[in-house]
């Protein structure tokens, strides 16, 4: 199925998620509102926010001003990595809801898997009470290597189901230099979705030699060529700028798809993160 900017995927938990998603990690919240007010009117329809990017507010207001109705739009925030226990990501949800205006948050993750396997479980036990209180549609973690999933998932099966919770989403940094099959292949198994943060690996790439033959056979941009990578894969895309054009430029992705083969020329096995690794982070930490 051709695919297009409105294109979202089923999550575990019923509900649906775009496929393209704005994220507005270190974007300041004096900002953050115009350009996430532009994103909307280029397009897009899900925004990436967390309790620690502090523009929560902000995004959520430029999401609402172009007029779209609320059922079509898709609002993310996170616990922060400092506060994964029970009753900080409690009191995360409700000061999002407060902060935003919201009625609910779309999808509410655990930022990192710190706090040990105590604030852990208690900070999921938290979301899963959230979702029960129509506070939060889906839940899911972020930054979750393979040992922590196993551990969550250890947990909900010795719950009662309506108290084990969904886990609809791991979201990692994922990109050709990053592409984590150890992960993937754990949540694809399981109908967990990946979302990938830092696709663009921070801009560091764009005159890769992998790349560049990409750029001249497509005629599209490297960050394009990237980006058609993740939706291709089935991931939910993340990509950030506060720069108008470049959030116009991802409107492109959808004119063109990648061939087999270079799709194959673009697997590296490199472990190359650009950003932060929790995800290798022991079960103590």
């Amino acid at each position: 199925m051709a695919l297009n900017i409105n294109s979202k995927v089923r999550l575990a938990s019923g509900h649906e998620i775009p496929l393209l998603g704005y994220g507005v990690y270190q974007t300041p919240a004096d900002v953050a509102e115009d350009v996430t007010d532009h994103a909307i009117k280029t397009g897009y329809r899900h925004v990436d926010s967390a309790t620690v990017y502090r523009n929560e507010e902000p995004s959520a207001k430029g999401m609402l001003k172009a007029g779209i109705p609320r059922d079509q739009l898709y609002f993310t925030s996170k616990v922060p990595p400092k506060e994964i226990n029970y009753e900080a990501a409690k009191k995360c949800v409700d000061e999002s809801l407060k902060k935003t205006g919201l009625d609910y948050i779309d999808l509410y993750l655990l930022h990192a898997p710190y706090g040990g396997k105590e604030g852990r479980l208690g900070a999921w036990r938290a979301l899963v009470e959230a979702v029960d209180a129509g506070k939060v549609k889906s839940i899911g973690v972020s930054n979750y290597g393979v040992h922590h999933l196993d551990e969550l998932e250890q947990w909900q099966k010795s719950q009662p189901k309506e108290k084990a919770g969904i886990l609809s989403v791991n979201q990692i940094e994922l990109h050709p230099w990053l592409a984590r099959a150890d992960i993937v292949d754990w949540c694809e198994k399981r109908g967990v979705i990946l979302e990938a943060y830092s696709p663009l690996v921070r801009a560091t790439r764009m005159d890769d030699p992998l790349l560049t033959p990409l750029i001249k056979k497509y005629n599209k941009t490297g960050s394009q060529i990237l980006l058609r990578w993740g939706l291709q894969k089935g991931f939910v895309i993340l990509p950030k700028s506060v720069t108008k054009s470049r959030i116009e430029e991802n409107k492109g992705l959808y004119d063109f798809e990648l061939s087999k083969e270079d799709m194959e020329s673009l697997k590296t096995d490199k472990y190359e993160p650009c950003a932060w690794d929790p995800t290798k982070a022991p079960l103590s930490q």
